[in-house]
């Protein structure tokens, strides 16, 4: 029989949530994995003005967690372009004015304009925290090292994926399948880390009385 256990995703991008259904459902088969964004719930937005992606990751878990009442996973994920310093890193999202994938991804070619392939190493970044009201309990890290291409190559994933060439696929992750991009994700790879401890939170009573403040 299959355990299922409910978590809710501290996001509303439909791309994410996709691909988190996937990953759990790839790394633990077993479990029955109910998962909801922030489309169902009414969150308002947060400030994500963390400096490292884990802090980010915190803020949306807590936040998110606070408003529902339930365990809240939060992520924060970006790309980190050695020419550039680490740039876009937790500006990813917000690289260029209008935030819009196309102008992040744009901008991006710009800076990079002249620089030979060997200059144009980068790797996506991943960091993962989870969440009840008031306190983390679990976090996670993860990455995907590659370089940036001088043009689009694919249509698929989303973000700078068609820009961004995977050394372990040979191709950018806008051409890679599904299946592809997950068996080298940086979301996979930080889902690894946190699922022992996820699980193991979400299969405990909550009805023990320890857990209520309650003296034995």
């Amino acid at each position: 029989m299959k355990t299922s256990h409910s978590l809710v995703l501290a996001t509303r991008n439909p791309g994410k949530l996709r691909e988190f259904r996937r990953l759990l459902e790839s790394l633990d088969p077993v479990t029955g994995w109910l998962l909801a964004d922030l489309t169902s719930f009414h969150v308002p937005d947060v400030e994500e003005n963390g400096e490292t992606f884990a802090e980010n990751a915190r803020i949306k878990a807590l936040h998110a967690a606070s408003h529902t009442g339930l365990v809240c996973l939060g992520e924060d994920s970006g790309l980190e372009v050695d020419a550039l310093g680490g740039e876009p890193g937790v500006r990813s999202h917000r690289y260029s004015p209008s935030g819009d994938d196309d102008d992040n991804n744009e901008l991006l070619l710009h800076r990079l304009r002249g620089f030979r392939r060997q200059l144009r190493t980068a790797r996506y970044r991943c960091a993962i925290a989870v969440a009840r009201p008031g306190t983390v309990f679990v976090e996670g890290s993860g990455t995907v090292e590659g370089w940036i291409t001088e043009d689009y190559r694919g249509k698929n994933g989303f973000g700078y994926d068609p820009l961004f060439f995977s050394c372990q696929l040979g191709k950018t992750l806008g051409e890679a399948s599904d299946d592809e991009k997950d068996s080298v994700s940086h979301r996979r790879k930080a889902l690894e880390m946190i699922l022992p401890g996820l699980r193991a939170y979400l299969s405990k009573s909550h009805t023990d009385p320890r857990e209520e403040g309650y003296p034995c």
